[in-house]
């Protein structure tokens, strides 16, 4: 549950706040080992660190720190995924769920320094209670002298400025905790991060990212997209329509048919975003839908992480769909390569591994009729089939980061849709996407339905 917790905006308060972290994990994973020796164990540093007490910890801190700190906690607790055991995936879902909110005086100040002292006449109503609060900036419920209701979402203090210094700081965390390899290079994905969230940063240009899918979505029927105001819009400040709409994981409550329908909307958004669109909101978080159970319609918010697919992402994928639909075990591990998925290093010391994991995944994905996202099996037993691949640190890989961008998203997809447990003809939808760009309907009809029925 998020509470009001003023943001450290200053250079040193933020690095103060993430020395407060690592002093804190370090004390932790110490009592751990002692508790352990005492035991008569040998605990690994890893099994030292992720202790479901720094997990909390960790969380907690990145919480209240917020910005870019705080946004990597997530990727970390969303791509993780089912690679996490149960109570530390728990613990760290928490930053998916909500940060700390700014009190009232820090708020003000936001939103003087915004649109100056007497703003609170430019609404007829606004409600200093945050509906959401994310890594970026908080959101309000407000209302227009037009009667029109909008969402007010205010940037948090220091956040953008943070930015870098906040990276390298967690990046050296991960680098001095042991976790990572010392040969893995993971400056292009740093660098590509900044540049990401410094995006995300600009309110500016996420309004320009929201009208921009209101236009290509607007013969869609099954999503909405809200309209910034642009005379109230800036760099820190983004007024919008407000959207009702219940938390997307609500839908798990809902009929089959309701959950199978808004996880196909949501595949067939994905796939026209590789393959129609050229873009791609890349951030999966599921705070990013909501769900309109009286319309049916699923509501697109948070446009910040919106960028460009490029044309060799796009061809990597249709490479690698095309190998998996035509049952084509070496083709498809070739793309895996040549995309960057998988490095040249693992793919020539693990070749019997990945072509098992292949040919499972050829063979579950290829059977007739629906995809059951309830079957836990399927993660299972690709865990354990790449079980040696995954401790072999040596050969460790990171995706180019446009890549990784986007598969980030096609894997916060599917995550929801084993949450939701749906139901759909994976098969049927990628092949109609292959089809739509090998005849260029795709390109000249945003309107292309790639869903079952359409």
């Amino acid at each position: 549950m998020s509470r009001s917790r003023a943001v450290p905006s200053g250079r040193l308060a933020r690095l103060a706040g993430l020395g407060q972290l690592a002093g804190g994990v370090v004390g932790g994973a110490l009592a751990e080992g002692v508790r352990r020796l005492a035991q008569g164990q040998r605990p690994s540093l890893a099994d030292v660190l992720l202790t479901p007490a720094n997990a909390l910890r960790t969380a907690d801190q990145l919480a209240r720190l917020r910005g870019a700190a705080m946004k990597l906690g997530q990727m970390l607790s969303l791509d993780a995924g089912d690679l996490l055991p149960p109570e530390l995936a728990s613990i760290l879902a928490r930053l998916r769920e909500a940060g700390d909110t700014m009190p009232p005086g820090q708020l003000n100040r936001v939103l003087t320094a915004e649109w100056g002292r007497d703003w609170r006449q430019r609404f007829a109503r606004f409600d200093p209670r945050p509906l959401a609060a994310a890594s970026i900036g908080q959101v309000h419920r407000a209302a227009l002298h037009d009667g029109r209701e909008v969402a007010v979402k205010a940037q948090y203090p220091g956040v953008a400025t943070s930015i870098n210094a906040d990276i390298d700081n967690v990046a050296t965390l991960l680098r001095l905790s042991g976790l990572l390899p010392d040969a893995l290079d993971i400056a292009p994905l740093l660098a590509e991060a900044k540049l990401q969230l410094h995006e995300e940063a600009d309110y500016l240009r996420e309004a320009e990212q929201m009208r921009r899918y209101g236009v290509r979505l607007a013969g869609d029927a099954r999503f909405i997209v809200p309209s910034p105001v642009s005379e109230l819009s800036g760099k820190h400040v983004l007024v919008m329509d407000y959207m009702a709409g219940a938390p997307i994981e609500t839908l798990a409550q809902a009929s089959q048919a309701e959950r199978n329908a808004a996880m196909a909307a949501l595949f067939d958004l994905v796939l026209k975003e590789i393959f129609v669109f050229d873009a791609m909101q890349t951030d999966p978080n599921f705070a990013n839908y909501r769900w309109q159970a009286e319309t049916g319609r699923i509501v697109l918010l948070d446009f910040g992480a919106a960028r460009a697919v490029l044309p060799e992402t796009r061809s990597a994928y249709r490479r690698m769909f095309a190998a998996g639909l035509a049952g084509d075990r070496d083709a498809l591990i070739d793309a895996l390569v040549e995309g960057g998925f998988v490095g040249q290093a693992m793919s020539r010391k693990h070749r019997p591994a990945l072509a098992a994991m292949v040919d499972f995944m050829i063979g579950h994905l290829n059977r007739p009729g629906l995809f059951d996202f309830a079957d836990r099996s399927f993660v299972g037993h690709m865990r354990d089939l790449g079980d040696g691949i995954a401790r072999d640190r040596a050969t460790w890989h990171v995706p180019p980061a446009p890549t990784l961008f986007v598969q980030r998203k096609v894997s916060g997809t599917a995550l929801l849709a084993v949450r939701l447990k749906a139901q759909l003809p994976l098969r049927d939808m990628v092949e109609a996407a292959l089809g739509s760009v090998a005849s260029g309907a795709g390109a000249a009809s945003p309107e292309l339905s790639l869903s079952p029925g359409n």
